[in-house]
């Protein structure tokens, strides 16, 4: 069986013909990044600190994305913090690419070769300046009322991760699940708690939120491009000890995807199989990440009030 390539890690869909001016910033591929490299970019310091940075990994999501990016102007306006989304798009062949032009200066994208979700993620991640940092998926599956929420904990502290959680007694579905993908949720995870995890039971609901030491601290030894990073983050926020929590979320959209056990659920069996070998000799580096000077800097009483 042939494993998927990057962009089979993604939900896309046809391309579309709308193109607008661009306003993106090109970056190359994103390796993995060293705890080393991770230490010399964290201590340069950050050019505009603000509250909120939402990530929103993508590829070819021409036709999804405007929406997505409506409604996120559309919640973290009314909401009134300072926020920023950044759109990282996965070596894309239509026009996502250009479509945060349209969204003012609060939205940007940045651009890399096509590398997985995963790599998606973990680039957004090392380059986002908010204090807390988010990522949700392109065609915006959770109501933003759990992102709130999760903003709200991390200021309050002492937790440094959220974690939206599916499976929680006060989640609630709005949109109807394939079984197939229902199926494939249930093998995953499965296979997350006998090899990784007990506790977070759910590695890949897509509403993930940190604090920024937090991200800068798991995301500087990520190595999964694919969909299994998920895990990877699970795994790292327990091994460096990070506090975190579990959060309730209420699914609103999940469109049609391209995942299937066929493709995608023994690639991630193999990766997640994968990490617990690495963790197992020892292959992950702990030592301390230096980060910026604004990193722990908690947002400031105006904006606590907000939340």
């Amino acid at each position: 069986m042939t494993a998927p390539g990057p962009q089979d890690a993604y939900r896309s869909n046809s391309v579309g013909s709308r193109k607008p001016t661009p306003d993106t910033r090109t970056t190359p591929p994103p390796p993995h990044f060293p705890a080393a490299v991770a230490a010399h970019k964290a201590d340069e310091p950050a050019p505009s600190d603000h509250d909120l940075t939402v990530i929103v990994p993508a590829y070819n999501e021409e036709l999804r994305l405007p929406a997505t990016l409506e409604g996120l102007a559309e919640y973290l306006n009314r909401w009134g913090i300072d926020y920023r989304v950044l759109v990282v798009d996965d070596g894309s062949s239509d026009g996502t690419a250009q479509l945060t032009g349209d969204f003012g200066a609060r939205f940007s994208t940045i651009s890399q070769q096509n590398a997985g979700k995963g790599a998606a993620v973990r680039n957004g991640m090392l380059q986002a300046t908010g204090r807390v940092i988010a990522f949700t998926d392109a065609d915006l599956p959770y109501d933003l009322d759990s992102l709130r929420a999760a903003y709200g904990a991390i200021l309050d502290g002492p937790c440094e991760v959220v974690f939206g959680a599916r499976d929680l007694k006060e989640s609630s579905v709005r949109a109807p699940r394939r079984f197939l993908r229902t199926l494939a949720h249930w093998v995953f995870r499965s296979a997350v708690q006998f090899l990784i995890s007990r506790q977070v039971t759910d590695t890949q609901c897509g509403l993930k939120i940190f604090s920024r030491r937090a991200a800068l601290e798991i995301f500087s030894r990520t190595t999964i491009n694919g969909f299994a990073f998920d895990a990877e983050v699970v795994y790292l926020t327990r091994r460096l000890e990070l506090p975190f929590i579990r959060v309730p979320v209420t699914l609103i959209n999940e469109y049609a995807s391209t995942i299937s056990l066929s493709r995608h659920a023994i690639p991630m069996l193999l990766d997640v199989i994968g990490l617990r070998w690495r963790a197992l000799r020892g292959d992950y580096d702990l030592a301390p990440v230096a980060l910026p000077v604004a990193a722990d800097s908690a947002p400031a009483a105006r904006e606590r009030s907000a939340a």
